[in-house]
């Protein structure tokens, strides 16, 4: 009774949110091809039609599976999806990747999108930020408000639960893709960030998922590969010939040393010395 409760809930803010959107006029999403603003994206779209706009920041922490797999999404939403190019790495200050890293990195994206919003008549810029980001170090949300994004699915009380189960019921194939930061994430503050630690640890991150493993992490501490992936896969990785080819692959991607994270994957773990 408490499940069916919860999905006409969900239901009826759905059908707020398509209101609220339509009130707007024109929204362009900031799509990232996650689960998040793929919601944002199919309200969007069910609100507007081609009165909404999805379009993706192509910067050089975007990994080349993320950008493939978000352009598929958008076409399965139905969504008008454009691409901008933008550089992270031409800015000093996110390179030196201090805490507020995000910061810049957000920056740099409301940069790039709001004068397409201005030079189109879009009126407003939508994000995927949710209830359940907010308790976090996010700099990046800092840098959004700033640039004056709106967070729907904040401001209807959405937390990340909430957004994966109404986007299983839209019937969106993607309602469980794992959650996935950016490749600068992977790398410890205070180092700085290059395009060859971002390939390095592109290249590792795929091997790995290669070898079966759906959820992955390579952390860089220098030349130190921190790997995490869920505790139930933790035997699997650390099976003798399993580990080997994991090594292998790793190091082949430019690592040093190969380590596996006892703790399992933990999203955000680069914080927890915060």
């Amino acid at each position: 009774m408490a499940v069916e409760t919860r999905a006409m809930d969900l239901a009826r803010t759905y059908d707020r949110m398509v209101n609220s959107m339509r009130e707007r006029g024109r929204i362009l999403v900031a799509y990232s091809g996650g689960v998040d603003s793929g919601l944002v994206a199919r309200i969007a779209h069910d609100a507007l039609g081609d009165d909404a706009l999805a379009v993706i920041a192509d910067a050089e922490s975007l990994a080349r599976r993320e950008l493939e797999e978000a352009l598929e999404q958008a076409a399965e939403i139905g969504i008008r999806v454009e691409t901008v190019r933008v550089s992270e790495l031409a800015n000093d200050r996110y390179v030196s990747n201090l805490t507020n890293r995000c910061y810049f990195c957000r920056t740099e994206l409301g940069a790039a999108l709001k004068p397409i919003a201005s030079q189109r008549g879009f009126m407003v810029i939508a994000d995927g930020v949710n209830v359940s980001d907010l308790g976090d170090h996010r700099p990046g949300i800092q840098a959004m408000n700033e640039a004056g994004f709106w967070h729907p699915l904040v401001e209807f009380g959405f937390t990340k639960s909430d957004v994966r189960s109404l986007a299983r019921e839209l019937g969106l194939s993607f309602h469980d893709k794992p959650s996935n930061a950016c490749l600068s994430s992977r790398i410890a503050y205070g180092e700085m960030i290059t395009m060859d630690k971002l390939r390095r640890v592109e290249l590792a991150e795929e091997a790995i998922r290669a070898l079966g493993f759906r959820i992955v992490r390579v952390r860089a501490h220098e030349g130190i590969a921190r790997i995490e992936v869920p505790r139930e896969d933790l035997p699997r990785i650390t099976e003798a010939a399993t580990a080997e080819k994991v090594v292998e692959a790793v190091r082949k991607a430019g690592f040093v040393y190969v380590t596996i994270d006892l703790r399992g994957y933990r999203s955000g773990s680069m914080n927890e010395g915060l």
